[in-house]
């Protein structure tokens, strides 16, 4: 049962762009659902009434001139100041009827992120007929799940309930709709906890288009992935590359150093030295992931120092009405 016993300020967050067929409905269902919180649209460049009709419909509604959904997301989550956010897009597809159950983990301190999962129940599969979509959401779940060791059914759902902490401790990189995999590996690799909550899909309604492109957007995800893996976990990513040096390596060494133990000589010259090459190449790719990965592990416990310190700022903060 949804119980805000604390008081705590919340933020519906809603980055739009030419939604004005649906914004009026999203604010409206949202502000009968949580009455009491604080519900900003965010209008990137849209060349329809979407400002208007959210404003007219009780929203706080700001610009952002910088187009793309993470360039949205990055300057709500500086500018917004509340104890727990409701992220949902504008475009209708995510049901009201689950903001409560999405954000009371994030009110009741058990989690930093809550996930409205499409996926579980089958209505996404169901609603959405794009099939490149729904492979592209099977892709990037398992490369997630595989190589940061989640267990997350949803990646790229954009309704997620997140914490003050999370917010305040989160550097939006990514400029496009490659936002929700960022966020998901960053949860992950940083140990927020994290709570699914299953959601029912639907469609877009008549007159209303979605933004994203297929290849475009699927082929910028996939790089945020590749990118994050090099990033986050480069001993993993390098040592592959160096093994696999290793092994061109030896397959191409083995002729010269069974030719060299049966005559005490050489003639393969340019294929001693290919394997030379590739045996040197592993080596270097090798040193480059352990270096890398003592850096990343530096930074992890330099971040895990920042929550702490923000933690503790935090607990100071609430002794005082004016200092958040």
């Amino acid at each position: 049962m949804y119980k805000n016993i604390v008081g705590q300020a919340i933020a519906i967050i809603i980055p739009c762009y030419n939604e004005a067929s649906t914004i009026c409905k999203v604010v409206s269902d949202f502000k009968a659902v949580l009455p009491e919180a604080q519900i900003y649209v965010y209008d990137n460049n849209s060349n329809d009434n979407t400002a208007i009709i959210a404003r007219d419909a009780g929203a706080i509604v700001k610009r952002e001139y910088q187009q793309g959904k993470g360039n949205v997301i990055r300057t709500m989550f500086s500018q917004i100041e509340a104890d727990v956010y409701l992220m949902v897009d504008g475009d209708d597809t995510y049901p009201s009827e689950s903001a409560k159950e999405l954000i009371q983990p994030i009110i009741d301190g058990i989690a930093d992120m809550t996930i409205g999962d499409r996926l579980s129940n089958g209505t996404y599969t169901q609603e959405n007929k794009r099939t490149f979509h729904n492979f592209g959401n099977s892709l990037v779940r398992f490369s997630i799940n595989h190589f940061f060791n989640g267990n997350l059914n949803d990646i790229m759902t954009g309704y997620r309930g997140f914490s003050r902490k999370f917010v305040k401790n989160f550097p939006v990189m990514c400029g496009g709709f490659e936002l929700e995999t960022e966020m998901s590996l960053h949860a992950l690799d940083k140990r927020f906890p994290i709570i699914q909550v299953p959601v029912v899909y639907r469609d877009r309604p008549e007159g209303s288009y979605s933004k994203l492109n297929t290849i475009r957007d699927g082929f910028r995800v996939l790089s945020t992935i590749f990118n994050m893996f090099k990033d986050y976990r480069p001993m993993v990513f390098f040592g592959l590359i160096a093994f696999f040096l290793f092994l061109l390596g030896l397959a191409s060494g083995y002729p010269v150093v069974i030719e060299y133990a049966r005559v005490k000589y050489i003639t393969h010259v340019p294929l001693a030295v290919l394997a030379s090459g590739l045996e040197i190449s592993s080596i270097i790719f090798f040193a480059c992931g352990l270096i890398l990965d003592t850096i990343v592990n530096a930074n992890k416990r330099e971040y895990e120092w920042k929550l702490i310190q923000y933690e503790t700022r935090r607990r100071s903060c609430n002794a005082n009405i004016h200092c958040r």
